[in-house]
């Protein structure tokens, strides 16, 4: 076995591969930018090799100093991870040609599947369903409008050496291919260097399956089931699952042996995953049609190493020594469910618009492994690290294991109740209204599943009375126990004065006469007339997370002050909650209303990003939707909209400057 392996990456991926390698004995190098040299993977690695500044074109993306390290280290392998060299052809020659061994598959099979265009016609001759659509190049947007029309709308543009949700569009006529063909293109070329892009006809319901298959040196091959990845917002996945909720034995079967089909046809070795696209109309399940084959790990491989018991990382690594599988077909079995949610360092409340910044309280859920299943967190980040817009915004993957779905979901939501991130934006309340949607429980799922839902975007998850009445309840118990303890502090020079027992307590601005009444272990709340609440918890001022019992029912609330009153955060939303005494409550409503600032004159930075494109000059007329500025972030392009006609009075920025969130691009008269 390899002695020492170096992982060519970062974040969450290089820490998830150097647990295996550590567990096999091998001893791991890790590289770094200059943005990296205190993140975690870093810290957790063996050796460390600094390799260039914080933008991967000058670091991560570098092969000649990866291959540099490898020497320096003495490293025998090197594992890519995902993205960055994971499926650049060119890298893996370039190990093999230095004698150094690649975690991953042949040369020959990343090049034939890493075009999308070749990998389709590859696709079809080894007898895969494919989807309908024009594989050749597209010459400029004439083409591509004529191209669409023939194969008929909907239909997706795609580059060909896309991936990851990036370099793909949805056009539903001519003037969204007009809108959006070059932009398809710029985004190709600038992510993954080719700038070719392919048109295919959207299946409608679509359902995203994929295949996990691994296979040895040695001509084995097998399928380890399959993942729904129908979940996504602007094609990147949001929540995976396995096995899924619409796949049969029947197609489980037929899918797999024509995934195992195409990885032959490329003498495929290595962990990969064939991607499908299924028809949700067909209830059959015979609709499901290739869409690519990523020849490296997923990001979501852990939901299918949950259910089959194998840790996908270690066999790649056992691959590459060149040792045969310890299992056939015949062997693999699935047991119960996974989930994996997905936490990202974006805004759900602002369009999910990319956050970065400092992680001023990072404290994910305690991990678990027991009979009542599984709380895994995979990361690459700890408190006080930085999310840096030089690389991709996810911040950790949560995966559950249960013994059913419904089990797995509701340890996702329970586990999302307790992972505290301060300091940025983030996607943990979408995930918890996600996980709880009727429609997502139902296992009715489509790609466009969140536009469907949240069309209007996202304002938390909605509360239901039982709830609502408990949150009462808790924020009683936090704010009396702060109000007690400050009666404490002022009566140090005498004796305290305590509040009176009878308050009013204001949830999200809804009035709520409770009634305290403490008790050795526990606080019994009285709600207006007619409802009381046995609240058991241990809750100490200063402390961010709240395990409560409410009448027998167990909840896990994130406390945050705000001014005298606090942040309730659980379930998928974030409620405030203040206590006051009855008399002053009655004087609230004589209280005069902050106005807030007008900003409809500006057009402001609505995440931070690189302004790459100014649309329009000094004294131009706008009208409402035309395109004002391009802001890149997160490797995404953004087009900022005029939101009405105007005249634009000043510029205060130029192309190419470096924007914070909120800082004025353009101002109107």
């Amino acid at each position: 076995m390899f002695k020492k392996i170096l992982i060519a990456n970062r974040g969450e991926i290089a820490c998830r591969v150097m647990r295996t390698a550590s567990r096999m004995g091998i001893k791991t190098v890790a590289v770094y930018s200059d943005a990296d040299a205190h993140a975690p993977h870093v810290m957790m690695a063996d050796e460390a090799v600094h390799i260039g500044p914080a933008a991967a074109a000058e670091s991560y993306l570098v092969a000649d100093k990866i291959i540099a390290a490898c020497k320096e280290t003495g490293a025998e392998a090197v594992h890519p991870g995902y993205g960055f060299l994971s499926e650049r052809t060119s890298f893996a020659e370039a190990l093999d040609e230095a004698g150094i061994a690649f975690i991953g598959p042949p040369a020959g099979a990343i090049a034939a599947m890493g075009d999308k265009i070749e990998s389709k016609k590859l696709a079809k001759e080894a007898g895969v369903n494919v989807v309908p659509g024009y594989l050749g190049e597209i010459a400029d947007t004439d083409e591509a409008v004529k191209i669409a029309s023939d194969i008929g709308y909907p239909v997706m543009m795609k580059a060909s050496a896309g991936g990851g949700g990036k370099g793909m569009r949805l056009a539903y006529s001519e003037q969204d291919v007009r809108d959006g063909f070059e932009a398809t293109k710029r985004e190709g070329l600038n992510s993954f260097g080719d700038d070719r892009v392919f048109i295919e006809k959207f299946i409608e319901d679509p359902r995203h399956i994929e295949i996990q298959l691994i296979g040895d040196k040695h001509g084995n091959i097998v399928f380890l089931g399959e993942r729904e990845c129908s979940i996504q917002r602007r094609h990147q996945k949001v929540i995976e699952e396995a096995p899924s909720p619409f796949v049969t034995d029947k197609m489980r079967k037929a899918m797999g042996e024509q995934a195992v089909a195409l990885a032959r046809a490329v003498d495929y070795h290595s962990a990969g995953t064939v991607e499908l696209i299924v028809s949700g109309a067909d209830k059959t399940g015979e609709s499901f049609y290739f869409l690519e084959m990523n020849t490296r790990l997923q990001v979501e491989h852990p939901v299918t190493e949950e259910i089959t018991g194998v840790d996908l990382v270690e066999q790649m690594i056992r691959v590459a020594f060149g040792e045969k599988l310890p299992f056939a077909q015949d062997d693999v079995t699935y047991d119960g469910w996974a989930i994996e949610a997905r936490v990202y360092a974006e805004d759900p409340y602002r369009g999910f618009l990319p956050s970065t910044g400092r992680l001023t309280t990072y404290s994910p859920p305690a991990e678990m492994r027991s009979e009542d299943g599984v709380v895994r967190v995979d990361d690459g980040v700890t408190e006080g690290g930085e999310v840096s817009m030089f690389y991709d915004p996810m911040i950790a993957k949560l995966i559950t294991h249960g013994a059913t779905r419904d089990e797995a979901i509701d340890l996702a939501v329970e586990a999302l109740d307790a992972f505290e991130l301060e300091g940025l934006a983030d996607n943990v309340d979408f995930l918890s209204a996600l996980l709880q949607h009727d429609r997502f429980r139902s296992g009715e799922l489509t790609t466009g599943f969140i536009a469907e839902e949240y069309p209007e975007g996202f304002e938390g998850a909605p509360t239901d009375d039982e709830l609502r009445t408990d949150l009462v309840a808790i924020a009683a118990v936090v704010a009396m126990t702060h109000e007690t303890r400050m009666s404490l502090i002022d009566g140090q020079l005498g004796d305290p004065v305590f509040p009176s027992m009878e308050q009013v307590l204001f949830l999200d601005g809804a009035r709520h006469d409770v009634t305290i009444d403490p008790y050795d272990g526990g606080t019994l709340i009285g709600i207006g007339d007619d409802e009381q609440v046995d609240v058991i918890a241990d809750y100490s001022p200063g402390q961010t997370l709240i395990e409560a019992d409410c009448d027998g029912r167990h909840r896990i609330v994130q406390v945050a002050h705000n001014g005298r009153g606090f942040h309730l955060t659980t379930r998928g939303a974030k409620h405030h909650a203040r206590l006051y005494a009855r008399d002053v409550a009655d004087l609230l409503a004589h209280m005069p209303e902050k106005v807030a600032p007008d900003l409809s004159k500006f057009l402001m930075a609505p995440m931070p990003g690189l302004l790459t494109k100014l649309q329009v000059a000094e004294g131009d007329s706008v009208e409402a939707g035309q395109p004002l500025a391009v802001v890149e972030a997160m490797k995404m392009e953004n087009i900022l909209r005029a939101e009405k006609a105007a005249t634009v009075k000043a510029i205060p920025v130029e192309e190419g400057a470096s924007l914070q969130v909120d800082e004025v691009i353009v101002e109107f008269e």
